[in-house]
């Protein structure tokens, strides 16, 4: 995933993002939470956001977050992300500088996250 969306960012002159482990913790525990609890949604049921959830968990700089359901591979999920203003926004914005991928593979899904970070 980071692959492709660094490949992505090289088009419009954009550094690369980089692995950021924080990130990546939060963004495969929130695929997992709306496995487990079958919502689909950047505010989970108890009405916490991507930042609400990142200061909990002590991750600090979440820029932005993308989430996605059913895409079988990252380059499915990609080319999805690719095909949706907001999300291509996200991926595309050069001000980023690091990046966390979680999927989470269940019935339903799976379940794909990117969050951002400065």
């Amino acid at each position: 995933m980071l692959a492709l969306v660094n490949a992505e960012r090289a088009k419009v002159g954009c550094v690369p993002v980089r692995a950021s482990r924080g990130l990546s913790a939060l963004a495969g525990a929130y695929s997992e939470d709306m496995a487990e609890r079958g919502f689909f949604s950047h505010t989970d049921p108890d009405g916490a956001s991507p930042w609400d959830r990142a200061a909990k968990a002590g991750v600090e700089g979440l820029a932005a977050e993308n989430i996605a359901r059913g895409q079988a591979d990252a380059r499915a999920v990609m080319e999805s992300w690719m095909n949706s203003d907001g999300h291509r926004a996200n991926i595309l914005n050069c001000d980023y500088t690091r990046l966390g991928v979680g999927v989470h593979f269940a019935d339903g899904g799976p379940w794909w996250t990117q969050n951002f970070g400065f």
